[in-house]
């Protein structure tokens, strides 16, 4: 895997990833920028939110079940002092789908945390990562 970062203006830099794909990130005015794009540390929680959900819906899918929408949404937590790493994080998964068992959800949650996402194994030996889900049944 490779990638690279350009620097733009003041503190504005462009990532490029070996896919070919791009992200702007900029800071917020008081850190010198022109809050144009994500914040580095914005990208990590991001990674994390969805290679756990790239996870819980292909073992979903894997499963046989209906599942129609997973959402992620992430609440993380960061050290006051520099550096400024993040401490916590939870993830609440919403799935949405015809006839999901409850299980089946629990478990493609627990085997993303403890197996599958790379991003979210890799900052588990300093980040506490928590998880809740919510199913939605669709009519």
């Amino acid at each position: 895997m490779k990638a690279r970062v350009k620097w733009i203006q003041d503190v504005m830099f462009v990532g490029e990833s070996n896919s070919g794909h791009s992200v702007v990130m900029d800071g917020a005015p008081e850190a010198g920028g022109r809050n144009l794009g994500l914040r580095p540390m914005e990208l990590v929680l991001l990674g994390v939110g969805g290679c756990t959900s790239f996870d819980v819906v292909s073992i979903l899918k894997k499963q046989r079940q209906n599942v129609i929408d997973c959402v992620a949404e992430m609440q993380a937590e960061r050290a006051d002092s520099d550096p400024k790493v993040l401490t916590k994080i939870h993830i609440h998964f919403v799935v949405t789908g015809k006839g999901l068992k409850e299980e089946q959800v629990k478990r493609a949650i627990e085997l993303s945390a403890d197996k599958y996402c790379s991003a979210s194994i890799m900052l588990k030996p300093k980040v506490e990562i928590t998880h809740d889900y919510e199913i939605i049944e669709q009519q």
